[in-house]
């Protein structure tokens, strides 16, 4: 259970007690804009990267929204359970269990907005893949990179299929690829682990991968996601 530890006007969370200098560090950046991704699913949007005292580079990632509704709130959000931060957190931290590469995360935080404690805005802060590209902008520099990472893509969406966990935003400018070839998943936020029909989950993955390669005008390289998941897989042995 992570230790939420009150910093005004910033609670923040983490499983290790922050240090000072990490506190001041964090906190002084968390009211920046962050970088904007550029280019074709080029990047994440409202992103500062940092480097952290006796943790090393990290990203920190302010909580934004998207969609028409961003031009009249953009960063503030009505806390109905747990928050944003806090529940991708602990998804992340999840996921290193059960097999998908995803970024480690190092602390949350969150600060209520006006009086009350029902608006907030948030932030998360995870372990800096270094060296890493988006899978849509390998597909395009490094096609041949790219195929190859298709097949190590797939057995990690089948994993997520498997344990009913729903990326809704699954999209190759949300697949980074490191310098060692290794893909990780990131902005695993909204997505949702109720317990759901694994076939229909997966077509849904499949269609909104599909629907972003062509809107993108990605390469066909990319195109096809067909995770096996483990109810696919035959049964011992090859059956013979």
């Amino acid at each position: 259970m992570a230790e939420i530890s009150y910093h005004h006007p910033y609670h923040i969370g983490a499983d290790a007690s922050l240090t000072e200098p990490q506190i001041r560090q964090l906190t002084a950046c968390f009211e920046k804009p962050g970088t904007m991704g550029n280019g074709v699913l080029g990047g994440r949007a409202g992103v500062t990267s940092i480097d952290l005292p006796d943790v090393g580079p990290v990203i920190v990632k302010n909580y934004t929204r998207g969609g028409l509704i961003r031009h009249v709130n953009r960063r503030t959000y009505l806390k109905l359970s747990k928050f944003r931060c806090e529940s991708e957190f602990f998804l992340l931290k999840y996921l290193s269990g059960i097999g998908v590469n995803a970024p480690e995360p190092v602390a949350f935080a969150y600060r209520f907005k006006y009086m009350g404690h029902r608006l907030y805005h948030a932030w998360i802060v995870t372990r800096e893949i270094e060296n890493a590209v988006t899978l849509a902008r390998l597909s395009i520099q490094a096609p041949d990179r790219a195929r190859a990472a298709m097949g190590e893509l797939m057995r990690q969406v089948a994993v997520l299929v498997d344990n009913t966990i729903h990326h809704v935003d699954l999209h190759p400018g949300n697949v980074l690829v490191d310098m060692h070839n290794r893909i990780f998943l990131i902005d695993f936020d909204k997505a949702r682990t109720a317990p759901q029909n694994r076939n229909q989950l997966r077509g849904k993955y499949i269609n909104r991968w599909r629907r972003a390669v062509a809107k993108h005008h990605l390469p066909e390289t990319i195109l096809a996601l067909a995770p096996l998941t483990h109810s696919d897989r035959p049964a011992g042995g090859s059956g013979a």
